[in-house]
């Protein structure tokens, strides 16, 4: 059992024992996040489909939200314990000294993830573990914090499985994903750590040339844009549950803002171009651009696909198109893949292309050899980032079904 005291958490304490961190990630992200993190010299203890366990202190979760491209949440460990019932889940929670890390004039969320035989409703779970929260403050300080669903402050998720349970403080809050420049996201959008890790998937590193057709909100392209610039995914936000962490090291985060800031690059040698048909479209992904400081960077255009300007024969052109959901005629679907395979072939030669996509089947209608077939999920619809090489005569063969 792991147990952090209440010595360990103190007002500039100059340094707070290390606990097992748990970094979440859509499901199919985990490899990418899994090269963030070692890069970011911190261990991998363990990996599943939706997560990376890593370890260290309150302060280094600070460094993770600001610096992680591909992360959903970043939880530090609390306390591993045995729970049978909502009972014994109310005393074990009551146990922990949460007046050291929640002020008695505060608010405090429950999330939790429940797989336990007595539970049939996790808000259930959710409840008892308000209550155990609350109730330790009040009893300790004299006041209880407000609660509710809001995750814009201090953030505490509870995962329990059969007897299992483990306890964590959830330093993200809102959701990573939520960068802060997507004012305008149209609808359905790729989400921001998703499109991150497509296009870290692609090995882009700013040296070539990006192209963008289809570009929606301009997701894609905005990733791409921060990639190119290091620019740390979590400057835009002034909001993390690390910060309604009693403790919460102010000068460290600024420090750390000022570095990555000062890590960025303020102009890059390749250029990125998106289009899109829909006018509306363009001029929300110029306004979210914007938001993101990249507007100038990013070379935006009405027209369609087909006729998207190119820039040379060794950049990368990615489309994602639709998948199938929103359209209701298959006849018009299946023209827009086997169009996309002949824009490949007629356009892009010499480049390197990829389609994004959630229909499989369709997406054999574009007609061209996958050189790689990467998998990844956008919500619950199974997808793959496929890639081709564009030479001259390229084999005009329906991709392998896998």
């Amino acid at each position: 059992m792991l147990f952090i005291t209440s010595a360990m958490i103190q007002k500039n304490a100059p340094a707070i024992k290390k606990s097992r961190i748990l970094v979440t990630c859509a499901k199919g992200i985990a490899p990418f996040l899994r090269e963030e993190l070692i890069r970011l010299g911190f261990p991998v203890l363990t990996e599943s489909v939706a997560g990376i366990g890593t370890e260290g202190s309150i302060d280094d979760t600070l460094r993770l939200n600001l610096m992680l491209r591909t992360a959903h949440r970043v939880l530090f460990l609390i306390r591993e314990c045995v729970a049978m019932d909502a009972g014994g889940l109310y005393r074990e929670l009551a146990g922990i000294p949460w007046e050291e890390f929640i002020a008695e004039d505060g608010y405090v969320c429950v999330t939790s993830s429940v797989d336990n035989p007595s539970i049939t409703d996790s808000r259930y779970a959710n409840l008892k573990a308000k209550d155990a929260i609350v109730d330790r403050i009040s009893a300790r300080r004299g006041r209880r914090p407000d609660s509710g669903h809001d995750k814009s402050r201090s953030v505490v998720n509870v995962y329990w499985k059969g007897r299992e349970c483990a306890v964590y403080l959830d330093t993200s809050g809102e959701a990573l994903s939520q960068r802060g420049y997507r004012k305008l996201p149209l609808s359905a959008p790729m989400q921001e750590t998703l499109a991150a890790a497509v296009v870290m998937a692609t090995g882009w590193d700013g040296t070539r040339d990006f192209i963008n057709p289809m570009c929606g909100s301009g997701t894609l392209a905005i990733e791409a844009a921060w990639i190119a610039l290091n620019r740390a995914p979590g400057l835009l936000r002034n909001n993390f549950g690390f910060m309604h962490i009693k403790g919460y090291h102010k000068p460290l985060w600024q420090s750390l803002r000022s570095r990555a800031l000062q890590e960025s690059r303020n102009s890059m040698t390749c250029r990125i171009l998106a289009t899109d048909i829909s006018r509306q479209a363009i001029e929300a992904a110029r306004q979210n651009a914007a938001q993101a400081g990249v507007e100038n960077m990013i070379e935006f255009s009405v027209c369609d696909y087909r006729k998207t300007p190119l820039t040379d024969n060794t950049g990368i052109v990615m489309l994602n198109p639709e998948y199938g959901q929103r359209l209701g005629n298959p006849g018009t679907l299946e023209e827009t893949y086997r169009e996309i395979g002949n824009f490949f072939k007629q356009r892009c030669i010499g480049m390197t292309g990829y389609v994004f996509s959630g229909n499989l089947e369709m997406s054999k209608k574009i007609r061209l050899k996958t050189k790689r077939r990467i998998p990844f999920f956008n919500g619950g619809i199974e997808c793959r980032l496929m890639e081709y090489e564009l030479y001259a005569g390229s084999r005009r063969k329906a991709d392998d079904p896998s």
